[in-house]
């Protein structure tokens, strides 16, 4: 079970808690900032509990693919599949190597940002093709590294930050982006700059249903998962505040600017954790910023290629995929982690950070709601499955109510939004129908 919470915070503690806030400062005051991720915590605690719930019924590895079709229709669990293989893993894969070559940017000016990315991708892929017992003792080395490097940075702030005990009252510099000033302000509260920030918040905390996905490797499903999901869930939230509240109160007008710099153009491979450390700290605070930042980064995708492949396995089982995706029993799934590996790197040079920070939290929260919205489904459809317990509908129903307003946000501001899911549901229904075609083809035969 233990190495099941690790694996949940080695996913959820990646590149997003040290990028995201950086973006909300530009439209939110500190107050609606640390309201967001107190708002993302619930919202992440409510999804273990309602997985945990999905978890009872159906106690197999393959994440969302397996409970979709299980539980509700095989083409919405071959289109979370796809959501997963093209998004899901392969994009926060990306993302962590880009951001690990910025990082090591601001330690050495002369690094080539996109080699090390690839460099990264490529020994990770490697490395989880080795074999499963190498894989989570590494995996877990790399927890345990990472959860002493976050809260080092939690104790630097706490002890040696300028106003870590005061709070804070800067404002924020607003910015003309048209996903940000479509605001809705009533009242003065910022709502469509909020829920955007709650995509960049469900993106940091992807992961937090990661047990799911290799369920059937542990040795009592029921049990552990949901508990590994929950107990993981809430570490990381607490750290989470922990390092906003950092953020937010050692924060500077200069920093808001340089990070503003960074995310609407001007390139600077700075994050707001690195310029707080410079200024708590000194360089040499800042040095191990982005050396925690690099570990975590490594990590989370250490993770995220762990995983992914075991959902394209069983979909190759399951006759979805191609056969050599499969992989043998009691061995990982070679063919799959090399593709995912592959899909990485060809993202690597296509992505831009911030846009994928907020379109990949909609099409991860897209994804979950619709798992979630399977206990409803199984309550008057599918009569012959338990009904869930109470706590697991009203933490269901929660998660679904906050999911559906942060999608219409989402898809209310972005174009790009609504072309990335209209490109993966497209994609899947092809692929979906290919596949029927040829298991029915050699029924026949």
């Amino acid at each position: 079970m233990l190495s099941g919470v690790g694996l949940v915070i080695a996913n959820m503690v990646g590149a997003g808690v040290f990028v995201s806030t950086g973006s909300m400062v530009q439209n939110m005051n500190s107050q609606q900032i640390l309201a967001a991720w107190a708002v993302g915590t619930l919202i992440a605690l409510a999804g273990a509990k309602a997985y945990s719930g999905i978890t009872q019924l159906v106690p197999q590895s393959g994440g969302e693919y397996r409970f979709l079709s299980t539980l509700v229709h095989p083409i919405l669990g071959y289109l979370a599949g796809w959501a997963s293989l093209l998004i899901g893993f392969s994009a926060p894969i990306a993302i962590g190597a880009i951001a690990t070559g910025a990082f090591a940017r601001t330690l050495h000016t002369g690094v080539n940002a996109t080699l090390i990315a690839t460099l990264m991708i490529l020994a990770l892929t490697a490395a989880h093709a080795v074999g499963m017992r190498f894989s989570v003792s590494a995996q877990n080395s790399l927890v345990a590294l990472k959860i002493l490097l976050v809260v080092g940075f939690i104790i630097a702030g706490l002890i040696w930050g300028t106003h870590t005990w005061t709070w804070p009252d800067w404002t924020p510099i607003a910015h003309t982006d048209a996903a940000l000033t479509d605001t809705a302000q009533a009242g003065g509260f910022p709502i469509g700059a909020f829920m955007l920030s709650l995509f960049y918040i469900a993106f940091t905390f992807s992961g937090w249903n990661a047990a799911i996905y290799a369920a059937s490797e542990f040795r009592n499903p029921k049990r552990d998962v949901p508990r590994a999901m929950i107990l993981g869930c809430t570490v990381v939230g607490i750290l989470y505040l922990f390092i906003n509240w950092i953020f937010v109160t050692n924060i500077h007008p200069e920093d808001q600017l340089a990070v503003a710099n960074d995310y609407y153009g001007a390139g600077v491979s700075i994050t707001l954790g690195h310029r707080i450390m410079e200024s708590i700290l000194g360089e040499t605070g800042a040095a191990c910023m982005s050396i925690l930042a690099i570990i975590a980064f490594i990590s989370s995708a250490s993770a995220m290629t762990f995983l992914g492949p075991r959902v394209y396995s069983a979909m190759a089982r399951d006759g979805f995929l191609p056969a050599a995706l499969k992989g043998k029993e009691g061995k990982p799934p070679v063919g799959a982690v090399i593709l995912q590996g592959a899909i990485a790197l060809i993202l690597v040079f296509a992505y831009n950070l911030r846009d994928v920070l907020s379109n990949v939290g909609a099409v991860l929260t897209l994804f979950s709601a619709l798992t979630v919205f399977s206990l409803f489904w199984i309550c008057f459809k599918r009569r012959e499955y338990p009904r869930p317990a109470p706590s697991v509908l009203t933490a269901a129903g929660f998660y679904l109510i906050i999911s559906v307003v942060m999608l219409y946000f989402g898809f209310r501001g972005s174009l790009t939004l609504s072309l990335w899911v209209g490109v993966c549901i497209l994609a899947s229904l092809i692929g979906y129908f290919i596949a029927k075609k040829k298991m029915a083809s050699r029924s026949n035969h």
